[in-house]
């Protein structure tokens, strides 16, 4: 297992790039910690498989570094990397049984057959395979044949990084649980450091112990899923984390606060100056459904909202409400009342994030020391 490091790491797929909208990925400094459990997280088209292509070897970058705990590896082949890929959909030789795929690479590298059965099976019994190790793989199912390519990734005790390219994709819904659980639990065994590519935000909270979010070639925020939840550096990340996402309400710097329409929010003193010294074209507030406060019953300061819409989804309720012109998604515990008609509702402040062309925020501490 080892570190990687990225550094100084830009890639194009055109030959003369001419601005940041020509890169796949943007110029990029990022380090994979050894023994980690990592997920790389981001809608179809933002870098991700580009991004663990470059870090295997399969692509070379266009500019920048690849390290592994310190040696840059730009000029090495996968094989000499020592990286195992899981892809998308399995890759197995369907004409060897399943103990042979699992086989396979170990005795590429000469080991042992009596060392060969013990780590097979070991891993098969990992994956619950057990029972297919003399069956050819032409006559499993597709579910099978990906635990099959899962499984000969992790057979190998002795590689550099194990990458996963959204594995899952194949694997029938109802499985999908066991196995991210299955990877969490081979990481914990082997710490073998993970980059777990996904565009699900459960598959990566499940599996990662952090999370790097990607976004237009860019990785906007790394952390833990409670991280990422509680606290979004970037308004894509409050949109693309959560079930409905983060409410995002386009305002204006006022004294003592922001606003928009008739709507005034108050801010601390400490926010009122970092906006004040921040150079931003737009401004942004963010409040997650979850920590919006709806009030029982009216009172000075609470904020009129209409009562638009209300699904019930068992365990909680998603209220749509319209604020002065603004829709705003509030989630509602099952066992509260839902308001008709008019909500009264306010914002905590410690939830209530700011956000100056889509990065958030973020007053210095008391005694911080300046830069």
């Amino acid at each position: 297992m080892a570190e990687i490091r990225l550094q100084n790491l830009a890639h194009s797929y055109t030959s003369t790039p001419s601005g940041p909208e020509d890169y796949a990925i943007r110029q990029m400094d990022h380090v994979w910690e050894q023994g980690g459990a990592y997920a790389l997280l981001g809608p179809s088209g933002c870098g991700k498989s580009t991004l663990l292509n470059i870090i295997s070897g399969l692509l070379s970058p266009s500019q920048g570094h690849v390290l592994f705990d310190g040696k840059a590896v730009n000029n090495l082949t996968p094989e000499k990397r020592n990286i195992a890929q899981v892809f998308q959909f399995p890759v197995v030789y369907d004409t060897m049984t399943v103990f042979d795929n699992l086989a396979f690479p170990l005795r590429n590298q000469g080991m042992a057959e009596a060392k060969i059965h013990t780590k097979v099976r070991e891993i098969a019994e990992v994956l619950d395979l057990q029972s297919l190790l003399s069956k050819k793989a032409s006559n499993l199912t597709a579910d099978e044949k990906q635990k099959v390519s899962m499984g000969r990734g992790l057979v190998r005790d002795d590689v550099s990084a194990i990458l996963f390219d959204e594995p899952l994709t194949v694997i029938d819904p109802h499985l999908k649980w066991k196995l991210r659980r299955k990877l969490k639990q081979i990481h914990e065994q082997f710490n073998i450091t993970m980059v777990y590519v996904t565009h699900d935000q459960l598959e990566a909270s499940t599996f990662a112990d952090k999370i790097a979010v990607m976004y237009g070639g860019q990785i906007v925020q790394f952390g833990t899923p409670r991280e990422l939840f509680e606290r979004p550096s970037h308004t894509f990340v409050g949109y693309f984390i959560g079930s409905p996402g983060m409410n995002l309400i386009e305002v204006e710097a006022q004294p003592g606060g922001v606003g928009f329409a008739s709507t005034h929010l108050p801010l601390s003193e400490a926010m009122q100056k970092c906006i004040a010294e921040s150079e931003w074209h737009t401004l942004k507030v963010g409040i997650r459904p979850e920590f919006i406060h709806v009030w029982d019953e009216p009172f000075d300061d609470a904020l009129r909202a209409q009562v638009v819409h209300v699904e019930d989804l068992g365990t909680y309720k998603i209220m749509t409400l319209n604020l002065d012109g603004v829709p705003l998604k509030v989630r509602l515990a099952e066992d509260k009342p839902v308001p008709e008609g008019t909500a009264y509702i306010s914002f905590p402040a410690q939830w209530l994030m700011v956000y100056a062309d889509d990065f958030l925020l973020e007053p210095q501490s008391v005694g911080e020391v300046q830069p």
